[in-house]
């Protein structure tokens, strides 16, 4: 099928962009990448009145590191990129361990870090892995601008906090605080597919070796990112150990998420894999965190 009729448009700059977006509102659609946005408008099932390709607005490309503030990146910067990055590789690395989950390398040659960020699919690994890493997104209309954290960003299925006349412009990513480890795990029926389940898992340990802070966040099991709080509780101030880390993980799976059965798995099963990829992102996020540790205490 074809795209029903719309009006597009092709601005160089944020000022341009944000001026249609203050004429036009629901109207718009804004194009990054497209590799969601043009399979649903060749569908009609998304029929924008008017298009605002971002392609053009060099504005959004960078990939930019702040000593004190952690690193920013423009919200039109291609995930390939992300993902070849070395700047990020050394102070996000567990975005660069994610990023070859997402989909196959052609869609991430097109795909951008803000499309995938703003479409807010609850599949998606992009909006859980900002939310383990504490993340901000900055968001901008004519004459205003607020920052927005990661975690309150997403409201609902594919829906955020965006308002119809405002740009998701930067993401900004603090420094990892000392011995912090990290880990990314997920299944899907085959690589590059929609992930079944996924968690992603950042742990911090204090001077004597146990958990100072923890974020467990998963994937495709609600509407969006879904942050383990009791399963988080439960790491907190103890020292880590297998069994400790098995008590997480079923509380996870059995209180902090509410899966839902579909074609592709059931509620049940997906619980059963939250709670084994959830082991599997915490052991390896602790041993990273403990070798940092140890690592350190030698270099002293």
């Amino acid at each position: 099928m074809k795209p029903a009729p719309f009006q597009y448009f092709a601005p160089e700059t944020i000022d341009e962009v944000l001026s249609h977006l203050s004429e036009y509102g629901d109207e718009a659609k804004l194009l990054a990448g497209g590799q969601s946005l043009v399979p649903a408008m060749n569908f009609r099932l998304a029929r924008p009145a008017v298009l605002i390709d971002l392609n053009r607005v060099a504005e959004l490309f960078y990939i930019k590191t702040q000593k004190s503030n952690g690193l920013r990146i423009g919200t039109m910067t291609r995930q390939r990129e992300v993902e070849r990055s070395a700047v990020i590789a050394e102070q996000v690395p567990l975005l660069t361990e994610t990023m070859p989950f997402i989909a196959h390398p052609q869609i991430r040659n097109r795909g951008t870090m803000g499309g995938s960020l703003a479409h807010a699919d609850p599949a998606a690994e992009l909006p859980a892995v900002m939310v383990a890493l504490n993340a901000k997104f900055l968001l901008r209309r004519q004459n205003k601008k607020r920052w927005v954290p990661a975690h309150k960003f997403y409201v609902d299925l594919f829906t955020t906090a965006l308002e119809p006349d405002e740009l998701l412009t930067e993401i900004a990513i603090p420094p990892l605080p000392p011995h912090t480890g990290w880990a990314f795990r997920e299944i899907a029926r085959r690589h590059g597919d929609y992930a079944l389940v996924g968690v992603a898992a950042v742990v911090t340990l204090n001077q004597r070796g146990r958990c100072d802070q923890a974020r467990l966040v998963f994937l495709s099991v609600g509407s969006g990112p879904v942050e383990a709080y009791q399963a988080e509780k439960v790491l907190n101030g103890q020292t880590p150990s297998a069994k400790l880390i098995r008590e997480a993980a079923e509380i996870a799976a059995n209180d902090d998420i509410d899966p839902q059965s579909d074609l592709h798995a059931s509620a049940a099963y997906r619980r059963h894999l939250a709670k084994v990829l959830t082991e599997q992102a915490l052991a390896a996020a602790f041993e990273r965190a403990q070798k940092i540790n140890r690592r350190e205490r030698k270099e002293r």
